[in-house]
């Protein structure tokens, strides 16, 4: 299969798996709260730990998946977990408890950990001068995915709150079906490792990470860069809520704002950038671009101000590419799924950092600094700028792999 044939097949899979997901994220609360017999509070933090429960899963699986697909093939990996996705969130549909609920919602943390498989297909049918626009393309499936997502289960969910799960379960086992016929292996058997539970998991993810001559520097700017990130989707709503007084339809068209701008960068720039630039400007550009996107969020007195800020903030979106490729070189083919399930995992973690220190910050200084949450992410990644400087300096930086 040529190049482009497979990563079209990896975006449509990512852009479904993130439709999927976010198909139910706006009924699950709804859900639960029927579970709780109307309690609100009760529900909040029943819905608190399904999230956590979530990430939890993505920080223990995504490395295991990795390995495995190392070992196995990316093929077995990524179809078996379509399918799984698929038949869980038919288990959700029937549910008839919040534990069978809470359950079903672990094995789908489970089963999305595959992202990291994908990426790694990516890198196993990608020169290493074009990854970083393969990647970017592919991150357009995930703002499509979670911009159509939420609208989509928002109307379903008026309908039914339980027919969501059934259209992402369509969606998901459609998708299965349709790689089985179309995804070839991209993997050959010469270039597989043997499996080994000592690299399966977190830690043994991390090993991999301080075996390599500057990928523990490159894995440390991504954790940072992730974890500024995760003010978007902890205070977004409220934020707007208090400071500019917007109601649901503004927030939600806000956000689709911010995905359609991170969609047109990462398709439509993220490639020239990269290739102008260099991976490591492009990095640095890209970083310094969120910064002052923070900045303008936290700082904005009026909703009009805010938005200025999306396409500014929509250019930090060629980092991420960028970073990949150059973390990508530091490893062989044999063990790009491991890297890949290390880096996904990291960033899983920064889900279960992130929201707390965001909240907590929105919450100490809502009257007097109510934009302090992204001031202060706007200083994480100058910090994570400085990071990056150093830890990609050319006298540092060599290409390993000489691919």
């Amino acid at each position: 299969m040529p190049p482009r044939r497979a990563l079209a097949f990896i975006f449509c899979t990512v852009t479904l798996d993130c439709l999927a997901l976010g198909l139910m994220l706006p009924v699950l609360p709804t859900l639960v709260l029927d579970f709780t017999g109307g309690d609100t509070a009760r529900a909040a933090e029943v819905v608190g730990v399904f999230a956590t429960a979530w990430g939890l899963m993505q920080v223990l699986f995504s490395p295991l998946l990795g390995a495995l697909s190392d070992s196995h093939g990316r093929r077995p990996v990524i179809l078996i977990s379509c399918l799984g996705l698929g038949l869980d969130y038919v288990f959700m549909a029937l549910a008839p408890s919040l534990a069978l609920l809470f359950v079903g919602r672990v094995i789908s943390g489970i089963t999305a950990a595959t992202i990291s498989t994908s990426f790694a297909y990516i890198t196993d049918v990608t020169a290493p001068g074009q990854r970083a626009r393969a990647f970017g393309l592919v991150g357009v499936g995930f703002g499509l995915g979670f911009v159509l997502g939420p609208a989509i289960g928002g109307l379903l969910g008026g309908l039914d709150p339980r027919l969501p799960f059934w259209v992402a379960a369509a969606a998901s086992l459609l998708n299965a079906a349709w790689g089985w016929f179309v995804l070839p292996e991209s993997l050959p058997p010469e270039k597989r490792m043997a499996f080994a539970w000592r690299r399966a998991n977190p830690l043994g993810a991390l090993r991999l990470l301080a075996s390599r001559r500057g990928l523990i520097g490159l894995s440390a700017v991504d954790f940072v860069g992730n974890v500024a990130h995760q003010v978007l989707p902890s205070v977004f709503v409220l934020y707007a809520g208090h400071r500019y007084g917007w109601n649901e339809a503004t927030v939600g068209l806000t956000l689709a704002l911010v995905g359609i701008a991170s969609a047109i960068v990462q398709g439509l720039l993220v490639g020239p950038a990269v290739q102008w630039l260099g991976a490591r400007r492009a990095l640095l550009t890209g970083m310094a671009f969120g910064s002052v996107g923070m900045a303008i969020y936290g700082l904005a007195p009026t909703g009009g101000l805010f938005w200025l800020g999306v396409p500014v903030m929509a250019v930090w979106g060629i980092s991420g590419p960028a970073l990949m490729e150059m973390m990508s070189r530091r490893v062989g083919p044999s063990e790009q799924g491991q890297l890949q399930g290390a880096g996904s995992s990291l960033r899983s973690l920064t889900g279960l950092v992130g929201p707390g220190l965001f909240t907590l910050t929105f919450a100490a200084f809502i009257d007097p600094l109510p934009g302090a949450p992204f001031l202060l992410a706007a200083l994480i990644l100058l910090l994570n700028l400085a990071i990056a400087t150093v830890v990609t300096r050319p006298d540092k930086w060599q290409d390993v792999t000489k691919a």
